[in-house]
């Protein structure tokens, strides 16, 4: 087999892979996208609309699990099981969302909804980044979450419509998203029979020991600290229909401008980090930090403007963040790296979003003054982060 065939079929799995993104985010982003306003709908206070935040840190901490179980088990056939699993319970539990009657239950369901993408996640991008190697991790995960955020514009607007149409039912629109999800598996079969055997895994490790080094666990502290700063949408959206801002179809459409917004930025970011290295990474606090204090003027345009950077957040987030663990991990170590990544990012985030549903109940000023304090500390962290990693490379 030649390498510019193989380079063909590497590129068209990661085209399966991105279609599987594609509608696994019209699925579950699009039910996101209002699970705070349905929250309120089911009688859910503020801080108890937080909790959803712990499928957060659950999702996470599956991660964690999910990468050492991979990494140890050397077979692409675990890689490949771990992410249909993981697909399946992600995809699956979003239509259920139709018969909870209690905000208990869709809790419940969240969890498993979380815990099935934290499966999945470590798994699918180590393929990711091992089929992408040839042309650029930055811009291959920034295209990658470019066409990951079609699909998370998409749900959202298929909510929005639905809701419209069908006067506010949520059953019916959490039911309408079971289609996407098909689609989706589908397309991760399609992928799977392209590219069954990985190379990671099938070839002798490189290194003798499983280890991480000292710039992963800096960022990982970094990145867990900016997490926490980071005001949920769970958050947002309670906020919106608590003050009366928004209507619940407004509310989706915030947050489908937010997708759209991370979709844009994502391949263009990707880029940067390319030619920059992890200085690209630094926007990511700064807009962090102004996300709250837009939010709290009750201003239309401003609050927009808070959609917005939330979305821009989230691209750097997905894209280059993704990007700079592949970098600074080895091949073998990787699913172990991204599954500790995500694990103690989904943990810090889980604690912000609580915080920020008590802070709602108590003192919303000091809502503003938390996530300034978070962002500038990872901010802080990251500046060390890319003058240690300028001087390694160059």
């Amino acid at each position: 087999m030649s390498f510019r065939h193989v380079k063909r079929e590497m590129l068209l799995v990661f085209l399966f892979l991105s279609l599987v993104s594609l509608f696994a985010d019209v699925t579950y982003e699009g039910a996101r996208s209002v699970l705070g306003s349905y929250a309120e709908v089911l009688g859910a206070t503020a801080l108890c609309a937080s909790l959803v935040s712990i499928g957060e840190f659950l999702g996470y901490a599956t991660r964690l699990a999910s990468g050492v179980l991979v990494s140890r088990s050397r077979s692409s056939k675990g890689y490949w099981l771990m992410v249909f699993m993981g697909y399946a319970l992600n995809l699956a539990v979003v239509p259920l969302l139709a018969f909870a009657g209690y905000w208990q239950l869709a809790t419940v369901l969240i969890f498993f909804e979380r815990m099935g993408k934290g499966l999945r996640t470590p798994a699918r991008d180590t393929i990711l980044a091992e089929v992408t190697e040839e042309v650029g991790r930055g811009k291959a995960f920034g295209l990658h979450e470019a066409l990951d955020q079609a699909g998370a514009v998409l749900g959202p607007l298929v909510v929005s419509i639905s809701l419209y149409l069908s006067e506010g039912s949520y059953a019916i629109t959490f039911l309408l998203l079971a289609f996407p999800a098909a689609i989706s598996m589908t397309f991760l079969y399609m992928a799977y029979r392209k590219y069954p055997k990985l190379k990671a895994v099938e070839l002798p490790p490189q290194h003798g020991k499983r280890t991480l080094p000292k710039t992963f666990w800096l960022y990982v502290i970094a990145s867990s600290i900016m997490s926490m700063g980071f005001i949920h949408w769970v958050n947002v959206s309670y906020y919106l229909r608590a003050e009366g801002l928004l209507s619940d179809p407004l509310i989706a459409v915030m947050y489908l401008v937010a997708m759209l917004v991370d979709g844009i930025v994502a391949f263009p970011i990707g880029l940067l980090y390319d030619k920059v290295g992890p200085s690209s990474l630094l926007m990511a606090p700064i807009s962090s930090a102004l996300i709250v204090p837009l939010l709290l003027t009750r201003d239309s345009a401003l609050v927009l403007a808070s959609s917005v950077l939330w979305g821009v957040v989230m691209g750097v987030y997905e894209s280059t963040a993704r990007a700079f663990v592949a970098d600074i991990t080895s091949p073998e170590n990787r699913a172990f790296g991204y599954g500790i990544f995500g694990a103690f990012f989904g943990f810090s985030w889980m604690l912000g979003s609580i915080t920020y549903g008590y802070l709602y109940q108590t003192c919303p000023e000091n809502m503003k003054m938390f996530s300034i304090a978070c962002n500038a500390s990872a901010l802080a962290l990251l500046v060390i982060i890319s003058s240690r990693v300028g001087r390694w490379r160059s």
